[in-house]
This record gives structure tokens, C-alpha cells and sequence, in this order.
């Protein structure tokens, strides 16, 4: 081939490789720029994150700011890192396909402004938001579901009509924040509001207006006490089906409490100390009751009459005392068997059925019949109880030496009849714990926060008494008027389960008898001629009892314990005291030690020489010292049996084992001889550590 032919082969070969150089660089070109002009479309997932199709995890990254996201993105987890307000773009609101944000436990200081329109729920627990300003929340129209718990929101933070713009607002969780009251202006869409561990005291009437379709209410951990709760706070909330008041200040429950939907109701770890009977009426679709950790010793008979549906009783930690006033709790829990689930009713007294289960005593609840039938004449009440002791009568005016007195709360009953001759809320009674009538005298004694000492004396014996008190109040809801038949030679009744910080009109009356020698109520067929004698007495409070203030002969018992450990106590003190002395005066004495004691003469045969005489290192002039090393010459007792030679005075050799195991006195320079020079030196010398001398 000719040269020529080769160099146009050659230039056409380059020209192809520089037409596909610029090919390739052309299509290269077009592939980006079409990549650049639909990118919007595609979901490119920010390398800090990972990306699960719509769903962007870039939780616990360390981010201070949020990264570009894709704009199908429709849940976003944020959670666990560092993003302040500042870290949120205002490009986050154009991602309106977004419809869930995980930012809790994050940085931020304010409610966040730019959040998508089209959010539903929303997640800032553990921030530090401390203003709900209603611009921001007014972006939100769609949301459902706010979560805000552990922040730093008061009430005065919460701008007034916060919540107007979001209609759709189901569930508001503010736990564990600032709050002191109810926030005000809530939606009334509003289904689920948790306020649980705030510093909420207060529940006026209006508090929760407007929100029938509230389902489920917590107000655990607050500073709730019956005082500051309206009386129809909660009769608003016809819907509600769950209350939650755990860890508050409550003595009873609170009033007109919702009952035609309520299913959970939660007392637990309060200060309940009664449970007034009607406190439940109506709430036939109860579930669960929680009763648990209170002071409740015993329930009302008829407390759960209308508790239909209830499947799930939890009564742990409370003093309940199971004596005949609880025989109808267990007739009804044996009735319902097997349908409810009941937890913690342990007896605590009397001592007889101490940790035994309330559905475990059927036969002692049946003594509790024997009784009431054995008592005939003497009213309910009397007789053998489940306590195992009787009830011995007296002369008139002498108290009963029986352990305990029957239980004021045991078979009361609740006065329907205006004859009875009760006592009268509308007098004023004058603040006397006694009364006198013409054939009885009367007085009251309060014995703690819920019990009074009622005692009696009468001119003439009578069949029986009739013993009536009331809790002063204008409100039924306060206590009911309550009586009970006494036998006639009782001198003294117990009444228990009172209201603390009440005042209490107790009175009684002889009853007369009927031919049969049956005792009636006055207003019945035969009517008593007797005026009631009343007194008047108050139960203390318990937050301000005294315990040292009592009477130590009203219940002698409570003391034993007290007296028993600061007896105990003195004796360990005294003990040990004597101990030390004697120890002390032992070792000053030397009475512990092993030493040999000596005495120079008879004016000294008493004197016994310390540890410091005895090696040598305090001066004494009756120690005759050899000037050698490791030796010391004592003088012996007279005492001590001469040896044949009278002109011999005898000396022991003692040999004394300075603490760093040499010499008293350095040998000279020398001496090599290991025998000497050290106290080991004359033991392994073969030389006694003692021998006599004589001179």
C-alpha cells in the first residue's frame, strides 16, 4: 500500500476517535441534565439517613440540623439528636406529603414555626419548649395526635384560645410539665388529655367545658385534695369512659363522678380514708376499680350495688379491718365468683384472721349470724363477733372491760323515718362532749382521727338504747344519719370510720319494752317518753394529731410498743456502757495480761508495775540495772522463801525484748560474737531468759 493510502487511513481513524469522545461527552451531558430536570420526581435519601421507601430514619445521628429530604417522604424520624430551632428549614413546609415527625429529645426551645400543613401527629417530648404560641399551632389544621411531655410549659405560657385552629385535635399528652391549673380553650374534639405529674391543685367548675367527647382523663401526680375539686367538675364528662386521679391528696372520692360510660377508675395511692356510700351508684359498666394504697379499713354496705360489669377489684395496701360490717362484702364476692378478679383484701385485724384472705372466712361470717340471733333483745351488733370475745355487761354506769368495743361502722343503719327523733342538723348545738337527760347521763370522747368513745350512765336499767350520730353538713354527700341498738347492760360503744376534722351530734335515748320484753323504736307502736340527750365532740385532724396527748388509759395497747423499744434501746445503752467501764478499768488495771507482778516492800505489795516498768523504759529507783545488754536485776519480795545461805540476796535476771529487737545498751565495737549484743543472741546462746544470781 502507498504511503499516501496509509496517512488518509490514519486521519480517518483519528476523526472516528474524536467523533465518539464527543458523543460520549454529549450523551453524558443529557443524562445529567435530564437527571437535573425531573430529580424532583425520584427519592434520593440524604446519606446521613436511611431511607425505607417513604419512611426516613435519621434518628441518632448527632444532627444539628435537618437534612435534605425527599419530597415523598411521609414519616420522619428525628429523634435523639441535636437539632435546635435553628436546624429546622423553612423548606420543611413544602413537604406536604409528611405526615408523621419523630422530634423528641432534641434541642429545641420554641414550638417549631415551619412544620409541614399536612401533619397529623407530632412528637417534642424531652425538649425544652416553654411557649404554645397559637400562630404555630394554626399551621397545623390536620393535626390529630400532640405529644409535648417533659417540657417546660406553664399555664400562663399557653396563649389564650392556643388550640382554636385545630379542630381535629384528638390526644394532648402535656405530661410532667409546669402546669398549674387546667389549660384553658381546648378543642372540643378532644378525646384523650394526659396532665399526669404537674403541680395541678385546683379544678374549678368550668375546667372541663365543652369537652363531651373526652374519653380518657390522667391527673396522676398531682396536688389534687377534695377541698379544691368542684362538686360537678367531672359531671361534665358524659363520655368518659377512663379516670385516672393516682398519687394525689384525696380522703374520698371525688363528687358527681361520671357514670353512665366510665369503665376504669383509678383511686390508687391517695389518702382515702371512706368511701361514702352512693360514691358509686350508677357506673354499671365500671370494669376496673383501683383502690389500692389508701387508709380504707372498711366499705359501706350497698357500695357496689350497681357494679354490673365490674371484672377487675384491686384493694392491696389498706388496714382493712374484716369483722361483721364486711359480711356483706363477702356474701357479694361469693356470689359473683369466679366472674371478677379480686386482689389484695387481706384482713390486717382482728388478730384472730390477721393476713387471711376476706373470701376465706365463711365460718367465721357465719358467727357473725350466730350473733345477731343470740343477741335477740340486744340489737345487731352484739354478741359473739368475729374478734372471738363477748360483750359482758355491767352495773349501770361501770365500763366494759372487753378488749375492744363493738365497731360504730358494724350494722349501722341509715334513718328513712322522721319519727325516729334523730338529731337535728339545724340546731346549734353548743361544743360539750356530755349530756344529762332526766334518767341518762352522756359523754363523748374522741379517740383519734376516726374514732369517738361513747359512755353512759342511767337512773334505772333500760332493755335496750337506741344510739344515733350525725356528721354535721348541709350536703347528704358529707355523711348520713346512722343508728344503732345497744343492749341494755352496755355502758360504752365505740364509733369508727369517722370523717377526720368533723363535728360529730351523738345521741341516745332509752328504748322502753313491750310486754314480750321486745325493745321498739320510738315513732313505732310504742313510743319512748324520753328526750334524746345529745353531746357534741369533733374528730381530730390527722395531719395535726398528738399522739402524746392521749389518754393513756384509752387504749393501753398502743403504747406497749413504743415503751417496749425505748426500754430496749436503754437496756443495750446501759449495757454496753458497763462494758466499756469494765474494759477500760481491766486494762488500766492489767487484769487482761499475762505479766508478773512484784513488789519491792511492804508499803508497796499493792502497787503492780505498768507495761512501761516492766520493759525497762520508765526510771524507777527500786530497778537495779547490770550494765550489759538485754538484762535487768529486780530486788525479789521478802516474802519469798530465802535460800540456804542467808547472807545470799537473791535477784531474778529479767531479760527485756526492746520493740526493735536489739539492745538496750550497743556492745562495743568488738564484740562479733553473735551471743552478744542482742536479746536473740543470748537465746540462741542457750542462756535462759530467766536465772537466779546470787552476790
Amino acid at each position: 500500500m502507498a504511503p499516501e493510502g496509509i496517512g488518509e487511513l490514519r486521519d480517518l481513524l483519528f476523526f472516528l476517535l474524536l467523533c465518539l469522545t464527543l458523543l460520549a461527552e454529549l450523551l453524558e451531558m443529557t443524562a445529567a441534565s435530564s437527571q437535573g430536570l425531573d430529580g424532583e420526581g425520584d427519592i434520593v435519601c440524604p446519606s446521613v439517613c436511611r431511607c425505607d421507601e417513604d419512611f426516613i430514619y435519621c434518628n441518632d445521628r448527632g444532627l444539628s440540623a435537618i437534612p435534605p429530604l425527599p419530597p415523598s417522604a411521609t414519616v420522619l424520624y428525628l429523634q435523639n439528636n441535636h437539632i435546635d430551632n435553628a436546624g429546622l428549614p423553612r423548606s420543611l413546609e413544602h413537604h406536604t406529603t409528611v405526615r408523621v415527625i419523630y422530634l423528641y429529645d432534641n434541642e429545641l426551645d420554641d414550638f417549631p414555626m415551619h412544620l409541614p400543613p399536612s401533619l397529623r401527629e407530632l412528637h417534642l417530648q424531652d425538649n425544652n419548649i416553654r411557649v404554645l404560641p397559637r400562630a404555630a399551632l394554626a399551621r397545623l389544621p390536620l393535626l390529630e395526635k400532640l405529644h409535648l411531655d417533659d417540657n417546660s410549659v406553664s399555664t400562663v405560657s399557653i396563649e389564650d384560645q392556643a388550640f382554636a385552629d385545630n379542630p381535629r385535635l384528638r390526644l394532648l399528652f402535656l405530661s410532667r410539665n409546669h402546669l398549674s391549673s387546667i389549660p384553658s380553650g381546648l378543642p372540643a374534639s378532644l378525646e384523650e388529655l394526659r396532665l399526669d405529674d404537674n403541680r395541678i391543685s385546683t379544678i374549678p367548675t368550668h375546667a372541663f367545658r365543652g369537652l363531651s367527647s373526652l374519653r380518657r382523663l390522667v391527673l396522676d401526680g398531682n396536688l389534687l385534695a377534695n377541698q379544691r375539686i368542684a362538686d360537678d367538675t367531672f359531671s361534665r364528662l358524659s363520655n368518659l369512659t377512663e379516670l385516672s386521679l393516682v398519687r394525689n391528696s384525696l380522703q374520698t372520692p371525688p363528687l358527681n363522678l361520671p357514670s353512665a360510660h366510665l369503665q376504669r377508675l383509678s383511686l390508687q395511692d391517695n389518702n382515702l380514708i371512706h368511701m361514702p356510700r352512693g360514691s358509686l351508684d350508677g357506673m354499671r359498666r365500671l370494669q376496673r376499680l383501683d383502690l389500692s394504697g389508701n387508709n380504707l379499713t372498711t366499705l359501706p354496705r350497698g357500695l357496689f350495688r350497681d357494679l354490673e360489669s365490674l371484672g377487675q377489684l384491686l384493694v392491696r395496701g389498706n388496714p382493712w379491718h374484716c369483722g361483721c360490717n364486711l359480711r356483706w362484702l363477702h356474701d357479694w364476692l361469693e356470689a359473683k365468683g369466679n366472674t371478677i378478679t379480686v386482689r389484695g383484701f387481706i384482713c390486717q385485724t382482728p388478730e384472730r384472721v390477721r393476713d387471711m384472705a376476706l373470701r376465706d372466712l365463711t365460718n367465721q361470717m357465719d358467727e357473725c349470724e350466730l350473733a345477731a340471733a343470740a343477741g335477740g333483745t340486744g340489737g345487731v351488733g352484739t354478741g359473739v363477733g368475729i374478734g372471738g370475745n363477748r360483750v359482758s355487761g355491767g352495773a349501770p354506769g361501770a365500763i366494759s372491760t372487753t378488749l375492744s368495743p363493738p365497731q360504730g361502722s358494724l350494722f349501722t343503719l341509715r334513718s328513712k323515718r322522721p319519727g325516729l327523733g334523730l338529731p337535728e342538723t339545724g340546731l346549734d348545738y353548743t361544743l360539750s362532749s356530755s349530756g344529762v337527760g332526766k334518767n341518762l347521763a352522756l359523754n363523748v370522747k374522741p379517740l383519734s382521727h376516726d374514732s369517738i368513745r361513747v359512755t353512759w350512765s342511767v337512773a334505772q336499767t333500760s332493755s335496750s338504747f337506741r344510739l344515733s350520730w350525725l356528721r354535721l353538713g348541709t350536703s347528704s354527700a358529707m355523711g348520713s344519719i346512722t343508728e344503732t341498738l345497744v343492749r341494755g347492760d352496755r355502758r360504752e360503744y365505740l364509733l369508727t370510720s369517722l370523717q377526720p376534722a368533723s363535728s360529730y351530734i351523738i345521741c341516745m335515748v332509752p328504748l322502753v319494752s313491750n310486754s314480750g320484753s321486745r325493745s321498739t323504736l320510738p315513732g313505732g307502736d310504742a313510743e319512748s317518753n324520753e328526750v334524746p340527750v345529745c353531746a357534741r365532740t369533733e374528730t381530730s385532724d390527722p395531719s395535726h394529731t398528738d399522739s402524746g396527748g392521749e389518754d393513756e388509759s384509752s387504749d393501753p395497747m398502743t403504747s406497749l410498743p413504743l415503751a417496749g423499744i425505748i426500754g430496749g434501746a436503754t437496756a443495750i445503752v446501759s449495757l454496753a456502757l458497763i462494758i466499756a467501764i469494765f474494759c477500760w478499768y481491766g486494762h488500766r488495771a492489767g487484769h487482761f495480761t499475762s505479766r508478773d507482778h512484784y513488789s519491792h516492800n511492804s508499803s508497796r505489795k499493792s502497787k503492780h508495775y505498768d507495761d512501761y516498768i516492766e520493759s525497762g523504759t520508765k526510771k524507777d529507783n527500786t530497778i537495779l540495772e547490770i550494765r550489759s545488754p538485754g538484762f535487768q536485776m529486780t530486788p525479789m519480795a521478802t516474802r519469798q522463801p530465802l535460800q540456804p545461805k542467808p547472807v545470799r540476796e537473791d535477784y531474778i535476771i529479767h531479760t527485756i525484748f526492746p520493740s526493735n529487737g536489739t539492745g538496750l545498751y550497743k556492745p562495743p565495737q568488738n564484740m562479733t560474737n553473735s551471743g552478744y549484743g542482742t536479746n536473740r543472741g543470748y537465746r540462741e546462746g542457750g542462756i535462759p531468759d530467766i536465772d537466779y544470781s546470787y552476790t
